[in-house]
């Protein structure tokens, strides 16, 4: 009897009481590098490449290695799509609405103002249109994407002075990552697109005003804090931005189907640990930088709300001149409201009793 029908016939128990090895075994090894954009400090976000890295290691029985590097090591953060476009390396782990000047289309991968919380884009790409319709914009550029991570709602940012309605926006100069420049540059803000490794510098220096990353675990740890007093809440422009890992198509598909699932199976196991770590790190960290004497705001109505005109108005004009863009967003956009119509029922409601509580 051959291998293959043993296994059919025996299962695995049989299989492994006759010593036959389980497939991976005889895949050939493989040693392939993933660059991320971004620094080795935050262990939450550049660790989820780390935590993906870990699990091929695992699943492959140490057959598939993956080095991961940091920002900066083998390319520059934002260097990170033409490079595994390129096969400069085989993998990246990146934020997609970084790379919203080559094609605004990207930013769908990942998040844009006023889109989809964290539950909501999973079930967009997983169960929706969402991850066929980005395979096909990939595929122009040679690559293959696995959602791998999300940072849930996010705050938004950290100010040196206070604003207290719409016209404190103009002339603010703000680190913004993505699609969320273009908004806040409609309402008067100069918006600045710089690595997460230098803000902090940036912020000290008063080269910028104000500055966003992620929330309470990131921002602590880059200290951020110290530099500006002021935070915000809610960070409208990410209400549920989805980290993505790219990989070069011609690399991929001379993996074995079995080293395919195994990529395919890390990338939704670390993107689910992702979330879990800021779930569970983030409100402690709250507490840190309030005791340390952060001061907490909400946005003004009227940022909010020019800032949903703003939005609304970017989408129709993208959807008029971007046919990529069209297509992807139409569907977005339809999820999006049967979404929000559900969740209004469900989540928002139960949330808003709960956190009315005193627990």
């Amino acid at each position: 009897m051959d291998r293959r029908s043993l296994i059919k016939h025996a299962g695995i128990a049989g299989v492994l009481a006759a010593g036959v090895a389980p497939a991976v075994h005889a895949q050939q090894a493989m040693r392939w590098r993933i660059a991320s954009s971004f620094p080795k400090s935050l262990d939450t976000i550049f660790g989820a490449a780390e935590v993906f890295a870990k699990k091929v290691g695992e699943l492959s029985g140490g057959k598939f290695t993956i080095t991961v590097h940091a920002g900066g090591e083998l390319m520059p953060p934002f260097g990170v799509l033409d490079g595994t476009s390129n096969g400069t390396v085989e993998m990246a782990h990146t934020a997609p609405y970084y790379f919203f000047g080559k094609d605004p289309t990207y930013a769908l991968d990942c998040a844009i103002p006023f889109g989809l919380n964290s539950r909501q884009m999973t079930a967009w790409m997983y169960q929706g249109n969402g991850l066929s319709l980005m395979r096909e914009f990939y595929a122009n550029v040679g690559i293959v994407n696995f959602p791998m991570g999300n940072t849930g709602a996010q705050m938004g940012g950290w100010y040196r002075k206070e604003i207290k309605s719409l016209a404190d926006m103009k002339g603010l100069k703000m680190r913004i990552g993505g699609f969320g420049g273009k908004v806040l540059e409609r309402i008067g803000a100069v918006p600045q697109n710089i690595p997460g490794g230098e803000i902090y510098q940036s912020l000290e220096k008063g080269t910028i005003d104000a500055a966003e990353w992620v929330g309470p675990y990131d921002d602590l740890k880059l200290g951020f804090n110290k530099v500006a007093p002021h935070y915000y809440y809610p960070g409208w422009w990410e209400g549920g931005p989805q980290l993505t890992l790219f990989v070069n198509k011609k690399a991929y598909d001379g993996l074995s189907s079995e080293y395919k699932a195994m990529i395919e199976t890390a990338a939704a196991y670390a993107h689910t640990d992702m979330q879990a770590k800021y779930d569970a790190k983030n409100p402690a960290a709250l507490k840190t930088l309030v005791s340390q004497g952060t001061k907490l705001h909400p946005f003004p109505a009227d940022v909010m709300n020019a800032a949903f005109k703003a939005a609304e108005q970017i989408y129709a004009e993208l959807s008029a001149s971007n046919p990529a863009w069209k297509k992807i967003y139409a569907d977005f956009s339809a999820f999006r409201r049967d979404q929000n119509l559900w969740f209004r029922f469900t989540e928002n409601a139960f949330d808003s009793f709960m956190q009315r509580q005193k627990l």
